[in-house]
């Protein structure tokens, strides 16, 4: 229940950001949406801890914080290889094994990779992630170690942490 009502304030805080107009009107049209929204999500069953991942909102932006760091650190050698006069790239392609157990942190593990330059998630299958990269050096697997491990803590090990 306390993730329905956490989907209901963030969707009307979403609705009336976006929107920033008070009349009637629009405040009858938004609460209809949310409603809308609100059955069909829990007619998908979608509205649980990963849907829904308020609790853990401490620990995704101290995450997305130093994923954007380590962004723009990985943009360096990427343009350094764009710019120069000779392509200086040696493609790979690595296994990397995660620690992740749920899909959610997967998913956040995945899309960190493929948003830092220079390497793209090719293919997620069980704990391993197929992973294309425009430097070998650095595609070794322990390379996205600490990536793997901050990704966990973000998305599955707060829960470990309270259970």
């Amino acid at each position: 229940m306390g993730y329905f009502l956490g989907l209901i304030l963030v969707l009307a805080a979403l609705w009336l950001g976006l929107s920033g107009i008070f009349k009637p009107l629009l405040l009858t049209l938004g609460a209809i949406s949310i409603l809308i929204s609100l059955i069909l999500a829990s007619r998908l069953e979608t509205v649980d801890k990963e849907g829904a991942p308020y609790a853990r909102t401490p620990q995704l932006l101290a995450y997305w914080a130093w994923l954007l760091i380590e962004i723009f650190k990985a943009n360096w050698p990427v343009i350094k290889a764009c710019v120069s006069a000779r392509l200086d790239i040696n493609p790979a392609l690595v296994k990397v094994k995660t620690r992740c157990e749920s899909d959610l942190a997967k998913t956040i593990f995945a899309n960190s990779i493929t948003l830092t330059p220079g390497t793209v998630t090719v293919e997620v299958e069980g704990d391993k992630l197929l992973v294309h990269a425009l430097f070998e050096e650095s595609a070794a697997p322990e390379s996205f170690a600490e990536m793997d491990e901050r990704s966990w803590k973000a998305a599955d090990g707060a829960k470990k942490v309270k259970a």
